[in-house]
């Protein structure tokens, strides 16, 4: 199974892991709406929807660049069904988009903690409800989203609590949906790097391991492992990047090692049993 002539609508597509996600189905004749909110130049951001676009019809793909903020219900909406009519329907969402701010609890302004729940959790939910419909009609319809396990240590939540919520909620979704949508033949999964990625949002939030970070790539190829499994049987997961590809009987991670040389970090949330598995 592949990808080709298949639809996804991806979240947060204009740079990062959303881009690499749409690069890698492209190779394979993709169509992918890239829902994102980077229209013009950013000083400090790199692409934009346009130049992601650009990409992926350089890569192979079909491309469809829209301007949404996840936040936005009526954009969001529009932009499913906008999808769905341009490509003649959607067969996998990826829940890509997410701020971040790794904050403690008096540092955390409000307006920063509603803006991780918008996009985070409520953006997630949003989306994938909005696309319900139409994932319903599909042969082999993926909801993937990019958060972590949920692994309920304190060490998660006390440094950034408000953030872990954030992102937590995410995988709440992941959880409950797998179940409700297990009828319709959708599967819905997480996936989450065992190391840190190397990111826009780690460069600018974590600068003292993005140069111990792993390229896009690894969560691309991991994440093309799963959207290419039979629906029916491969929902309710919280995967991890590197356990996908191992499974897959790939032993070589060299091709994603950080550009620094450097060993590569454990990311955040990645569970103990995980880290035990890959020791550093």
């Amino acid at each position: 199974m592949n990808l080709e002539n298949k639809t996804l609508f991806i979240t947060g597509a204009s740079r990062g892991i959303g881009l690499a996600i749409a690069l890698r189905a492209a190779r394979d004749g993709a169509r992918i709406a890239i829902a994102a909110k980077t229209a013009e130049p950013h000083p400090k951001l790199e692409g934009t929807i346009h130049t992601a676009a650009a990409a992926i019809e350089a890569a192979g793909g079909a491309a469809l660049p829209l301007l949404v903020d996840v936040r936005d219900e009526a954009a969001v909406e529009a932009a499913i069904a906008q999808t769905a009519a341009h490509f003649g329907g959607i067969d996998i969402l990826v829940n890509n988009a997410s701020a971040i701010s790794l904050t403690d609890t008096p540092a955390t302004e409000m307006k920063r903690y509603d803006l991780m729940q918008a996009i985070n959790a409520r953006g997630t939910f949003l989306c994938s409800k909005a696309a319900l419909p139409h994932l319903r009609m599909a042969s082999n319809p993926h909801i993937l989203t990019l958060s972590p396990p949920l692994d309920m240590q304190a060490k998660w939540f006390a440094p950034h609590v408000a953030y872990t919520i954030a992102k937590f909620g995410m995988s709440l979704c992941t959880l409950g949906q797998a179940e409700e949508f297990r009828a319709y033949g959708i599967a819905v999964n997480s996936l989450w790097p065992l190391t840190t990625i190397d990111t826009a949002a780690v460069r600018n939030m974590l600068p003292t391991v993005a140069g111990a970070s792993r390229s896009p790539a690894i969560m691309a190829d991991a994440a093309y492992a799963i959207l290419t499994r039979p629906s029916r049987e491969t929902t309710g997961n919280f995967f991890i990047d590197e356990d996908v590809l191992r499974a897959q009987g790939q032993t070589d991670f060299s091709i994603y090692a950080p550009l620094s040389g450097a060993e590569p970090a454990l990311d955040f949330f990645v569970p103990d049993e995980v880290a035990a598995r890959y020791p550093r």
